[in-house]
């Protein structure tokens, strides 16, 4: 199997260099040369998950280096439930939440740490560059902890981020280093891309991404996602239809892309909160990037989302999708709402919404998976006062409470992180 550049103007490379190099050196994206198509057979529903991942995922990493590792990888990075709680209203929410850091980012942070370390040398680790809008630096620094061949170096928005989240991306011991960026995710995107571009700098570094511009964060999201739907398909016999949060579009990427491997999904619905890109894209076949807002869902704070490119290049058809703008607004009502059934954190709310809105006959039509991203321990700030009830924590983040918090401060100048870089923790 090799990778091809969404931008055509790189060579096609294996999957152990598409991984290792993050984006392409023209600076597209890696996709398959040709179309991934799953083994029927892997679509098995009485799998444990790291088993079905493995089957699901083995024509990307068939004749790589990475390709006797991937039974490991698999069973490290899918060590925790992933259960679909049916509601007392029928609903299905996709649990994805269950990991180590709260968030379903945990899968693909695992998955691709456990690929870095394995690619890299402990002489002269890769470093791992993230710019995250929310949970995405967390799930990577906790992933990256211990490890000898790959260290992380998260970039984060300056009060952009909940409490919590701060918290959790600042607590992680060597080789981690948090960076507060005074900008918003937009600013982080761009020094990290800037870094990347930087010849000398990514060589001196060993630079390579952790964000979901990597293949390699894609493919675990494409497990997850065909794993619940081939279990939902063999219990009612229908295609679920999808209702994913989305910033960055990997998560939508990547239910897109299971589907088109044969995986049993149905319909897929794409819930965005008020920054307006995609919708300006669904509504009128124009794609405008723009600066981002900040919302109370502050992982899907994204105005120019870096899978678009892949978006587009998939075939006719398979990139079917639409797309649900949700404001602050209707996030809370639909917080408050529910809160007597269900706690949705503010992104899984935003699903929530886009379903609740879907015609009558179509959510009749089929089971729905609405996918719940997020603990809502880790929006306590957001959804306290809007419910008046107190959350616990779950045993993994309060112990993330426990840590001790540092990091770095600089501007959105490239020399700023450079020379922060250079520079030992």
């Amino acid at each position: 199997m090799r990778f091809t550049s969404t931008r055509g103007q790189s060579p096609a490379v294996s999957l152990s260099e598409a991984i290792r190099n993050g984006a392409a050196p023209d600076g597209g994206l890696y996709l398959p040369a040709s179309q991934v198509v799953a083994d029927p057979a892997s679509l098995d529903p009485t799998l444990p998950i790291p088993d079905f991942a493995a089957g699901f995922l083995g024509p990307f990493f068939a004749g790589d280096a990475l390709e006797a590792e991937l039974p490991a990888i698999c069973t490290g990075a899918f060590n925790f439930p992933l259960p679909v709680t049916t509601l007392p209203d029928g609903r299905r929410a996709l649990e994805l939440f269950h990991g180590p850091t709260g968030a379903f980012k945990d899968f693909g942070a695992r998955f691709l740490m456990a690929c870095l370390d394995r690619l890299g040398d402990p002489a002269h680790p890769l470093t791992v560059l993230a710019a995250t809008s929310g949970d995405t630096g967390g799930a990577v620094g906790c992933a990256a902890e211990g490890r000898a061949a790959v260290r992380a170096v998260i970039l984060y928005p300056k009060g952009r981020v909940s409490p919590f989240q701060e918290h959790q991306l600042t607590c992680w011991d060597a080789p981690v280093r948090a960076i507060e960026v005074d900008g918003d995710f937009d600013d982080c995107q761009r020094l990290a891309k800037a870094a990347f571009a930087d010849a000398a700098m990514t060589k001196a570094l060993n630079l390579t991404s952790a964000n979901s511009i990597s293949i390699g964060r894609l493919m675990p999201q494409m497990a997850y996602v065909a794993f619940a739907a081939t279990r939902v398909f063999a219990e009612t016999g229908q295609k679920p239809g999808l209702v994913i949060p989305t910033g960055n579009l990997g998560h939508g990427f990547a239910a897109l892309y299971a589907r088109a491997m044969g995986a049993p999904i149905g319909p897929i619905v794409l819930a965005t909160n008020a920054n307006a890109t995609l919708d300006e894209w669904a509504r009128t076949g124009t794609y405008t990037p723009r600066p981002s807002v900040a919302t109370i869902a502050n992982a899907m704070d994204v105005g120019a989302p870096s899978n678009f490119e892949r978006l587009i290049a998939l075939p006719e058809g398979a990139s079917e999708v639409r797309i649900e703008l949700v404001t602050d607004d209707a996030i809370k009502a639909r917080i408050i709402s529910d809160q007597a059934i269900y706690l949705w954190c503010p992104h899984s709310a935003a699903a929530a919404e886009a379903h609740a809105r879907l015609p009558e006959h179509e959510r009749a039509e089929r089971p729905w998976l609405i996918s719940a991203t997020a603990h809502p321990y880790k929006f306590a700030d957001v959804i306290e006062p809007l419910t008046g009830a107190s959350i616990t924590a779950p045993p993994a983040l309060a112990a993330i409470l426990s840590r001790p918090s540092r990091k770095d401060c600089i501007g959105v100048e490239l020399g700023e992180l450079a020379a922060l870089l250079a520079v030992p923790a």
